[in-house]
């Protein structure tokens, strides 16, 4: 019987089915997806970067909505309302508030919103880091993820390389791991993760203390 003949009766064979081939690139526009149906989300958030630990509440309202209040460092707070970045450093008694132009705004949303993975597909490249089936969250561990490499295409964006380590059930981003382009390593993980609970846009308006020193357009001035 000739090859061709062969794969035709295979074809034809009741009950054999052909497996969709899950590439990087489309499960990435998959969770891409799943976000864009997310209005809101709260979560416990840890960063790490370098020996620096930090923890706090994260808070996320579309479009760009932001906040994250700090229980380490203890009070510290940064917000984004759309168009005003403001961090409380208690430590310092000092609001540095930054006023962000239309063309910036995109700098101020999580990567682990809907904007910012559109931004992801946009400006990196994924593969999967072994493959699309769920693995150990690290060595040891009993929590299992789909783990993607992004890699940059241009030496504009602010990571080489970001790797989102993604929750099977959920579909929700469970930790960002990120090498910016001067070699640090941060890490954000998330967990506890509430969507759609109707956060209001009233929880990013921040009234600064009245003792703490203000200092405008720290990073850049707006019309830069």
């Amino acid at each position: 019987m000739g090859l061709s003949v062969f794969l035709m009766m295979l074809c034809l064979t009741p009950g054999l089915k052909a497996q969709e081939i899950v590439t990087a690139e489309r499960y990435l526009a998959s969770l891409s997806e799943r976000y864009g149906g997310i209005r809101d989300y709260e979560a416990r958030i840890t960063i790490r970067s370098g020996n620096s630990t930090m923890y706090g509440t994260v808070s996320h309202l579309v479009p760009s909505f932001l906040r994250i209040d700090f229980t380490s460092p203890a009070n510290q707070v940064i917000v984004f309302n759309g168009e005003l970045l403001t961090i409380y450093l208690p430590e310092y008694q000092a609001v540095l508030n930054q006023s962000v132009s239309s063309n910036r705004r995109a700098a101020g949303t999580s990567l682990a919103t809907a904007q910012g993975l559109t931004l992801l597909r946009r400006n990196y490249v994924p593969v999967f880091v072994t493959g699309p089936s769920p693995e150990p969250l690290e060595a040891g561990s009993a929590e299992r993820v789909v783990k993607l490499r992004l890699t940059r295409k241009s030496v504009s964006e602010g990571f080489r390389e970001v790797v989102l380590h993604i929750s099977p059930d959920s579909r929700l981003i469970r930790r960002i791991e990120g090498r910016t382009i001067d070699n640090r390593f941060v890490q954000f993980d998330f967990s506890n993760v509430k969507i759609n609970q109707g956060i209001p846009e009233q929880r990013f308006i921040y009234d600064s203390p009245a003792s703490a020193n203000m200092y405008n357009n720290f990073l850049f001035r707006d019309t830069d």
